[in-house]
């Protein structure tokens, strides 16, 4: 199986490190116009630096998806430089730096910045680009959910877990309402990778007697990479997966 990406655009969110890097290298190196985008600028131009020298450059945009006239500003630049949004792979979120509390110790605040970078990121992203896909009776859209959408945060984390839960749902919602247009929503639901600085912690947290116990927990005993991830958003993107759409895979080495 050959896939290429010759002639699309593809808009990565999330793109400064970890899963969002590796998809957008990716999405270079198998000709894609790929625009990378994150809040975190440096990390962001390390990417784009890493492209140029794969000699398949990516254009870096650094936005917060949490601001909807900023995302739509995004998508409207992209489309007077390229003419079409074909993909989009909405991949911003993370715990935002929280850590597990009781229940009751949450704020409002807290609980609201997971929803809004995890969720209302999706949700704006996925909006700016439908009618452009929608013109185009074409479009690839890829939320990058999580295993804590599926059953529980290892992290503890309420509003994680009940954000990439609401991921999961939005992307079967989106899958009916844009499928008419020949616009496919999948989700990809991850394991645990150590693949950015906050996974690192949260791995360094657990100590030498977590790291066997969650490694014996998965079917292959060991961990994945974001290579891994990468490998399935390529194929949901694919001329290949044209008739999946609604679903949620589960790249976590078998839970």
């Amino acid at each position: 199986m050959q896939i290429r990406f010759d002639n699309r655009t593809a808009i990565v969110t999330g793109a400064a490190h970890g899963f969002g890097r590796g998809i957008a290298l990716n999405f270079a190196a198998l000709g894609a116009r790929v625009v990378a985008c994150d809040v975190l600028g440096d990390e962001l131009e390390e990417t784009a630096r890493l492209a140029r020298d794969q000699s398949t450059p990516i254009r870096a945009c650094v936005l917060d998806v949490t601001d909807r006239a900023t995302v739509q500003a995004m998508v409207d630049e992209t489309l007077k430089a390229s003419g079409r949004i074909d993909i989009l792979v909405n991949n911003a979120g993370g715990v935002i730096g929280q850590v597990g509390r009781p229940l009751e110790d949450v704020s409002d605040s807290d609980w609201h910045a997971i929803f809004a970078v995890n969720l209302d990121g999706t949700f704006y992203c996925s909006q700016a680009v439908a009618p452009a896909m929608k013109a185009a009776h074409y479009g690839r859209i890829i939320n990058i959910s999580s295993g804590a959408g599926l059953g529980i945060s290892l992290t503890g984390i309420q509003a994680y877990a009940s954000a990439k839960a609401g991921q999961i749902g939005l992307t079967r919602q989106l899958a009916h309402e844009l499928g008419p247009w020949s616009i496919t929503v999948n989700s990809i639901a991850p394991g645990f990778v150590r693949s950015n600085p906050a996974s690192e912690k949260q791995w360094q947290a657990y100590g030498e007697e977590g790291h066997h116990r969650l490694i014996d927990s998965i079917a292959l005993k060991r961990l994945g990479s974001p290579q891994d991830i990468a490998n399935g958003v390529l194929f949901l993107a694919s001329e290949q997966a044209g008739w999946i759409t609604g679903q949620t895979l589960s790249i976590d080495g078998g839970r």
